[in-house]
């Protein structure tokens, strides 16, 4: 009988071979992850929760390092997530986003996001700023683009200190980032 606490071969192995293609990206640069078109080798149990917590069959993956590997050859597909080597594509689950926004500053007229894995982003024509609001409950629903089909939450501390820097354009607070602006929501409406 198997004891509950063993991990199936299949899944050690896989993390294992990915993290190795992940290290392959030298400093903090990324994989070429959209060059990479492998065979689709199934689901891998990793979730990445709302909260920004990545789990490996029902537990937090404690080792930091290890997401920040697998966050970068994380792609998104018309299908799903996918943790994607040159030779191995596993489906994973995402609650929400797989990115959260955790820190913005003003860099040149700039908008510098960094999410919870140490990506940074600047706000522009290629990386907008998305405000969806609930309606419902009015509240919004702050994302950034990060990369490829990637987005970032935006953490509700960070799109307070992107409201406190809006300016109202049209009856919308708004902000800017070099030549683009993104709307935030309506003057008002809990902004």
């Amino acid at each position: 009988m198997q004891n509950p606490t063993d991990k199936p071969e299949k899944s050690i192995s896989s993390l294992q071979a990915m993290a190795d293609a992940a290290k392959q990206a030298p400093g903090r640069g990324l994989p070429p992850v959209h060059l990479w078109h492998p065979a689709h080798c199934g689901d891998i149990d990793i979730l990445i929760r709302a909260d920004g917590v990545w789990m490996h069959e029902g537990s937090p993956i404690g080792r930091p390092e290890l997401v920040r590997l697998f966050s970068t050859i994380l792609r998104k597909d018309p299908d799903g997530y996918h943790l994607v080597t040159p030779v191995e594509k596993l489906k994973i689950e995402v609650e929400d986003l797989p990115f959260r926004a955790v820190a913005v500053r003003e860099e040149g007229g700039q908008l510098v996001f960094t999410t919870d894995q140490g990506d940074e982003a600047i706000a522009g024509a290629e990386r907008a700023i998305v405000v969806e609001t609930d309606a419902a409950t009015g509240e919004p629903s702050p994302r950034v683009h990060i990369r490829g089909d990637l987005w970032a939450r935006i953490v509700r501390s960070v799109f307070y200190d992107l409201v406190e820097r809006a300016e109202e354009i049209d009856g919308a607070l708004a902000v800017r980032s070099g030549n683009s602006v993104f709307a935030l929501g309506p003057k008002g409406a809990g902004l």
